[in-house]
């Protein structure tokens, strides 16, 4: 039976996922459902990204954050509409300080090619530096100025929100080929410092600058892939199809939207999956895991470890980049506040090592597992609790406060399931052959 179960461990577990989410159809709602499953898809691509990193490289990036914030700014950037107003009011300002920018960069590594001297290449950076904020500021104040309240920013192209998709992806692989340039030299734990620290930056700077992001004023109503509820519920061919379907008109728009979504979202995940699996695969996969479980002995038989590091960041970064403006995409906004480490790292994480690093497969049930369970621990809590103090008086405070405490069972539950995961089950839920 054992033997059984391990040759045939990954159909069966997918069975039970799907099992669960088929439970929570019937016990809540359909609707509850695929939005449980298209956030589930999501926390799959982006734990994908992650296993890219540390299942075929041994890569700790602890900066996911950071790179799921860059594809939620190039949803804005491409989908939103421009502003005119901010664009009269500031826009020549920004294009200079960015081209002044620029140019100290390219100044600066041609100052040390040229030079070799570290310091003249500070000098060249600070004069830059200075140049570029005294052009950009006045631009960056007068572009705020214009009705904050609604405006207040430069806006985006006004373009397809799908197209953003491929767009984060690039933002997330130019900021990591950046970071692994710098990074990718230190020792692994002085990785995990190093972008941890990058992506609590790039999260700053999302937060502050109002002109490109709106920062805490939020950006709303972006545009969709799909259609809106209200365009459905106004269709007299969808109003029949409801009909048919015996339900109302107003559920069915809701849960036809979300259809739509996972199909999407389905299609992302299984292209990002096939790739995958042929890397990993491939020639150049073997060599990624040669490189990943001695660095010294690939080294020695003349392979390019730091240049192959580099290539392994950023495809994952890239993954993560595409995940995170598909996650804005699906929420309809880009709130820069909400991201922080326990969401978009330690939990995508934790996918990855309970679904079992270094296979994708495993990545993408550790997706589909965690996110469960966070979104579930909280009424399984409650209905557990419930049952468990039934017997008690109504007006009984212990029961009450138990009862309020269940909605703090989040992390405890996904404790629990690392723990028991750990134990049971130490190379995860689908271990690499």
């Amino acid at each position: 039976m054992s033997t059984l179960f391990n040759d045939k461990r990954a159909p069966i577990l997918f069975a039970g996922m799907f099992l669960m989410l088929v439970a929570v159809g019937v016990l809540q709602s359909w609707s509850v459902t695929f939005t449980l499953l298209n956030m589930c898809l999501i926390s799959a691509i982006m734990a994908l990204g992650v296993n890219i990193q540390w299942g075929y490289a041994g890569l700790f990036n602890v900066g996911v954050m950071g790179f799921a914030a860059l594809g939620g700014l190039a949803a804005i950037l491409v989908s939103m509409p421009p502003q005119p107003a901010g664009y009269a009011a500031g826009g020549l300002g920004i294009l200079g300080g960015l081209a002044i920018g620029a140019g100290t960069v390219f100044a600066s590594v041609w100052t040390y090619r040229r030079y070799k001297r570290y310091s003249y290449v500070a000098l060249v950076a600070v004069v830059g530096y200075l140049l570029m904020r005294a052009v950009i500021d006045p631009a960056v104040a007068a572009i705020e100025a214009v009705d904050p309240s609604v405006s207040g920013w430069l806006g985006g192209l006004g373009l397809p929100i799908v197209l953003a998709w491929p767009v984060g992806a690039l933002f997330a692989a130019a900021a990591a080929w950046v970071i692994g340039k710098v990074a990718l030299g230190l020792r692994s734990d002085y990785l995990a410092i190093a972008t941890l620290g990058i992506s609590e930056i790039i999260i700053f700077f999302l937060k502050n600058e109002d002109w490109l992001t709106r920062g805490v004023k939020n950006v709303n109503g972006l545009p969709r892939p799909v259609p809106y509820e209200v365009d459905l519920q106004e269709s007299s061919a969808f109003q029949g199809w409801a009909q048919t379907l015996g339900m109302p008109v107003d559920d069915a728009s809701g849960l036809f939207v979300k259809v739509l979504y996972t199909l999407l979202f389905v299609a992302v995940l299984a292209f990002i999956l096939y790739l995958s699996e042929k890397a990993l695969n491939s020639p150049w996969g073997r060599m990624m895991r040669a490189i990943r479980d001695n660095e010294t002995a690939a080294a020695a038989m003349g392979k390019n470890v730091t240049w192959q590091h580099l290539r392994v960041f950023v495809l994952g970064s890239a993954v993560i980049g595409l995940a995170g403006a598909m996650l804005v995409t699906l929420d309809g906004q880009f709130t820069p506040t909400t991201y922080n480490p326990l969401r978009y790292t330690f939990l995508i994480w934790v996918m990855v090592i309970i679904g079992g690093s270094g296979n994708n497969w495993g990545a993408v049930l550790g997706g589909f597992f965690i996110w469960f369970f966070w979104i579930q621990a909280e009424p399984i809590g409650l209905w557990l609790i419930d049952s468990l103090t039934s017997g008690m008086d109504p007006a009984s405070a212990v029961r009450a406060h138990l009862l309020e405490g269940a909605a703090h069972m989040r992390l405890m539950t996904v404790g629990i399931v690392l723990l028991i995961t750990l134990r049971f089950a130490p190379k995860g839920l689908i271990p690499e052959k």
